[in-house]
Parts: structure tokens; sequence; C-alpha cells
């Protein structure tokens, strides 16, 4: 397994292919084969695409003997399910939806397609993506690849997992509370959020409008970047150029800020956290502890994505079909929903925009932890950290939604362990400077080496 190309870089990997060394069809069985070994323990995909994906790479090996080639060409791809690909189930987590065949493809996978990208398969999503977590009535929750007995994350939590189990190269998730960069964060991996409005999967699932963005889980900055790319239709890599790593970024001004709000972190995710920061400034960056005011998000964030839940999706309440607990609640939550409550919301959030956006005329980035807390057990999210109560919504990943809300983009990052399980550091940028923000990513990351593979073996005990 240690050199399966399942675990190769996307670079090693293109490059085996388009050297002839190495038939995209036989990655594809090894995918499939790999969903096969660990899906009954992670429960990471509710559909592999096993046809599609043969078809897709039998298609990317004729491109790469006839020249035409894209840039994701016989790479393996899994597709959060809620990403429409045409002819097969869009779930959405919902039992609503357990049997709706989509008839297009989403915008996000139509780029995917266009790249020549191989679609493994539909990775597992909480319901209408509405919980931190991935379970919903479907089947089992999704596991952590470290340990089985733990959360993945969620929304893309089975995007996080299906990368981190070594099933495919690049998964496709989204973030609209934290949705990419949380299970990103709990599973070892490098999830990015680009900037608020710079993708559009356009035909796609409608859910957290105001705040959400598509975006990659991958194990390296420049595999993320890759498909980002593609996602974006950015044929220089998002604007990398000025600050690419590569070709030595230049200093920058980095605010850091250790505990947001002022909530309360393990001690050692946070110590992870600020390990990182010191790399930072050891490769020369200028950087200024801080304090965030980020405090109002909760007042905007909640009415807004309750309130389009009611207007898209009120009327399951009195449907046929078994809900979640928790999309029950929401779409309770939404029918006391105040008008003046939520026009306020909608009210305060340009100003909020402006106030976060105020910070980037004196930093270039800001640095955060990623989650307060490691992984925790299946069902079981934290009532306390470090012995101060925090409330079950958000108390173990508060510091990822206030840049959903204020729409910067925002980028995890391994930088350590934690009892054994992976911490994470966030890095937020300017509107826009999505590839400044990458470029520095990948100079931490290098600088700091942190490369927590799980390798996960059915039967076998987590790393």
């Amino acid at each position: 397994m240690d050199d399966s190309p399942l675990w190769w870089p996307l670079s090693r990997l293109v490059e085996a292919y388009r050297g002839g060394s190495l038939s995209p069809v036989e990655v594809s069985e090894m995918a499939q084969a790999r969903i096969a070994e660990v899906n009954p323990t992670l429960h990471a995909y509710v559909l592999p695409t096993p046809e599609l994906a043969r078809d897709q790479a039998a298609a990317a090996e004729r491109a790469y003997r006839n020249g035409s080639a894209g840039p994701l060409a016989g790479v393996p791809v899994s597709v959060k399910d809620a990403f429409h690909i045409s002819g097969h189930v869009t779930t959405l987590g919902s039992l609503a939806h357990a049997d709706d065949v989509a008839s297009h493809d989403s915008g996000a996978v139509r780029r995917l397609r266009r790249a020549g990208a191989v679609l493994v398969g539909k990775t597992n999503v909480s319901e209408f993506c509405q919980s931190a977590t991935t379970d919903n009535l479907l089947g089992p929750d999704t596991a952590n690849p470290f340990d089985p007995g733990r959360t993945a994350g969620g929304s893309s939590g089975g995007a996080a997992a299906s990368v981190a189990s070594g099933t495919c190269t690049l998964g496709l998730g989204s973030d609209g509370g934290g949705s990419i960069r949380i299970p990103a964060s709990f599973c070892g991996l490098v999830g990015f959020k680009p900037t608020y409005g710079s993708i559009d999967d356009d035909g796609g699932f409608r859910a957290f409008s105001p705040f959400i963005s598509v975006g990659p889980l991958a194990r390296s900055v420049a595999d993320a970047r890759c498909l980002h790319t593609v996602l974006s239709g950015d044929g220089n890599g998002g604007g990398a150029g000025a600050g690419d790593a590569r070709s030595g970024p230049r200093t920058l001004r980095i605010a850091w800020c250790a505990k947001p709000e002022g909530r309360p972190i393990d001690a050692d995710v946070g110590g992870a956290a600020a390990a990182a920061v010191t790399q930072l400034a050891a490769c020369g960056h200028d950087v200024s502890s801080v304090e965030l005011d980020l405090g109002g998000w909760e007042e905007i964030f909640g009415p807004l994505v309750l309130a389009e839940e009611g207007e898209r999706r009120g009327h399951l309440l009195g449907g046929l079909h078994e809900l979640t607990w928790y999309h029950r609640r929401s779409l309770m939550a939404a029918e006391q929903l105040e008008p003046g409550v939520v026009a306020a919301a909608r009210s305060a959030l340009a100003g909020y925009r402006e106030r976060v956006d105020r910070y980037f005329r004196e930093f270039d980035a800001i640095v955060t932890p990623a989650t307060a807390t490691t992984a925790f057990k299946l069902g079981c999210r934290p009532r306390a950290i470090e012995g101060e109560p925090v409330a079950r919504l958000w108390g173990a990943f508060p510091f990822a939604v206030p840049f959903n809300v204020s729409g910067h983009p925002a980028v995890v990052l391994p930088a350590g362990f934690a009892d054994g399980l992976p911490a994470a550091v966030q890095l937020v940028g300017r509107y826009g400077g999505d590839g400044e923000l990458l470029s520095l990513a990948e100079q931490l990351e290098s600088r700091m080496g942190v490369r927590p593979f799980a390798r996960f073996t059915v039967g076998s005990p987590a790393p």
C-alpha cells in the first residue's frame, strides 16, 4: 500500500500516465478495490460509480495517447453527494431523495469532466449538509480513517474520509459553514474554501447560499491548487504568480489569533497551531498576536441558513419521509423565525464583511486554529473543552464559520497531532487573494513537513 498510485501526489500520477508507465484504467480499478475494502468500515461513499469511472479512465488513456489529456485526466476524484452527476442518484443525505436520479451534471462536475477526471463515487453527507458531522438516516455515520470510532467531521465528511483512506487522489466538497475545513482538520488533509462567489456550482443543490463555496480536499496544497484551478477555470492556478512559494513569497504581515472570540480550545490543538505560526515567523513573515473582533456571525448565519431551509425544504415537515432530528429541528426553527430577525441578519451581513475586511488593510493574512478539538467519538460532541462548558452546536469547531460569513478565502492544513489525532491550522486571505493564500499555505506546509496520512487498514488498530 505504501507505494500504491492511489497515495501518490497528483503530479507524480500524471507524469506516470504521460510516460506510459501507468494506466488510468489500472488505477481506476485500484480505486474501486480500495473503496470495497474500506467503505464497510468508514462509510465514506453512498454510491461508488465503477462503470462511470471505468469509461472515464479508458477515455483518459486514449487522451494521453493522442495528446489531448486535460489537467486531471485519469485522476481519481470523489464527488460529495451534494453535487449532481447525470444518470446517478443525488441523495443529499436524505431519505426524501434516496432514489432521485440526476438529469444533468452540476457546474463543478461539468468542469471535472472537461478536465478528464475519473469520478469514482458519490461521498456521504449530513442531511442537506446541515451538520458538521456526517450522519443521516441512509446508513451508518462516516468514520474517521485515523480512528473509525471517531467522526470524520462534516458535511463533507465522506469526501475527507475518501481522500484520507486512499480511495482517491482528490475530493470535491463544499463549504457553507466549515464543511470542507472541519473534516480536513479532523482527517489530516488540506481543505480550501475559495473566496465567496468565485466559483458557482450552476445547476446544483442550493443551501447556505449567502456563504457557500465549492472547493477541494487533498493531501497537499499543490494538489488542492490544481483542483481549485479546474473548478475556477483560472489557467494560472488562481493567481499564484506574485506569491508563488517556488519563487519565494514576499514578506507578509500576518495576524495570529490564538483564541478567536476567547472561545476555549484544547491545549494540544492550540499548541499545534501555535507551533505552525512560529514556522511562519521563521520563514521571515512579520507575525503579530491580535484579538479579532469576529462576534456577531451567529446572529447572521443562523437566521439566513434557517430561512433558506424553510423556504426550500419546509414542506418536508409534513411529508412521507423521516428526517434526521437535526434537520427536523432546523425546519421547525425556521417556522418560528420572525421576519424582522431575518431582515436584521441580511442587513448586518454587509457590515460584518466590511468589519472583517478592515483587518486586511493592516495584514495580508489571518491565522487561527482550525478547530477547537480533534475528532471526537461518533455521536459525542463535546460539552466542555479544557473544563469550560461549550455549546453543542459549534463548541468543537467555532473558528470556520466567521469566514463563511465574511466571505474571505480560507485554507486548513495539518499542523501536527494531539493525542495521536490530526490537528490543524487555518490561514485566511484577502478577498480574491486565493492564489497568494495557497502559496503561503504551500510555504508553511513545506516548512512543517507534516504528512499525517492515515494508511487505514481494515481490522488493524488506528495509527
